[in-house]
């Protein structure tokens, strides 16, 4: 049997935000309403996807880099910028 879940007043939830959110961060939703008409759904928020850390280096050994890799193409681009 599916559990009902709980329904406050704005006023009630203004009074007791910190026990509601808390109860809410444990599983147990809730719903304020305005005038005895429901207007939003409290829930807890399902753990963030870790973003996976860029590392510096990480295709070390991989790939080698040129001696001349400060000079290379240094002819073509100095015939373009000085004609």
């Amino acid at each position: 049997m599916k559990k009902k879940t709980r329904t406050v007043s704005i006023s009630e939830a203004r009074a007791q935000l910190s026990k509601l959110i808390d109860q809410a961060s444990k599983g147990e939703a809730f719903i304020i309403s305005k005038a005895g008409m429901p207007l939003v759904k409290v829930t807890a928020v399902d753990d963030p996807v870790p973003v996976p850390v860029r590392r510096l280096g990480f295709m070390a050994g991989q790939i080698t880099v040129p001696e001349d890799f400060d000079v290379m193409g240094r002819s073509d681009i100095e015939r373009v910028f000085e004609g």
